[in-house]
């Protein structure tokens, strides 16, 4: 991979402004598989999530770590699309539920499983948009519906703690305030006779246990 200044010396000051502004502690219950595509699933209540998620990881493993995040945000100006595409290397979704861009078969989960066949990985968040920080919305379909299509992947939740206080929803004044995200153990993904609902309720149940451990 060759070297890109600009970059490489982004990605190394949104690090640590992040880790400054949120004091961020990754905490992890098994050793991570970085050879395996993965689907970290978080809870979301901050525009910031993505990042914290991805600012916690071994600095080895952000280049095949992508967020999946919201087109109508991350497009509105120059610098906001500099950073999703150049610095994160986002996918973007539009919050229709479709992609930012036309497909051919105008199939949401489409760039989504192509990152997965590169044997790359996401940052996914099932809720499919920012909750209060203070309870676990319902969970959407794309979970379930991303495994059928990518059975391969690997499924680790993820439970970030207080990001909902860093920047709060309807605010744009960051608050420094300590954080934490715990990456879980590696969940299975939908069983042969396991229904949509009892699959999504599964890896909801095990996300919100990481709020306790």
């Amino acid at each position: 991979m060759s070297f890109s200044p600009d970059k490489t010396l982004v990605r190394a000051l949104l690090v640590s402004l992040c880790r400054l502004l949120t004091g961020i502690k990754a905490r992890w219950q098994s050793v991570p598989q970085t050879e395996r595509p993965t689907i970290y699933f978080a809870n979301h209540s901050s525009h910031l999530d993505g990042l914290v998620i991805w600012a916690s990881m071994p600095a080895a493993m952000r280049d095949k770590v992508h967020p999946v995040a919201a087109a109508d945000y991350w497009q509105k100006s120059r610098l906001r699309r500099y950073l999703s595409s150049r610095i994160f290397g986002a996918v973007l979704i539009a919050r229709n539920g479709k992609s930012s861009k036309p497909l051919p078969d105008e199939n949401p989960l489409v760039p989504l499983i192509d990152v997965l066949e590169k044997q790359e990985s996401l940052i996914f968040f099932p809720e499919g948009t920012r909750g209060s920080g203070e309870a676990l919305g319902e969970f959407k379909s794309g979970l379930y519906h991303l495994m059928q299509r990518y059975p391969e992947a690997q499924l680790i939740p993820v439970w970030l703690e207080n990001l909902n206080r860093v920047l709060p929803k309807g605010s744009k004044l960051v608050v420094p305030i300590i954080c934490s995200a715990t990456f879980g153990s590696p969940l299975s993904g939908p069983a042969e006779h396991e229904t949509k609902a009892e699959f999504l309720d599964r890896a909801k149940v095990a996300l919100e246990a990481l709020s306790h451990a």
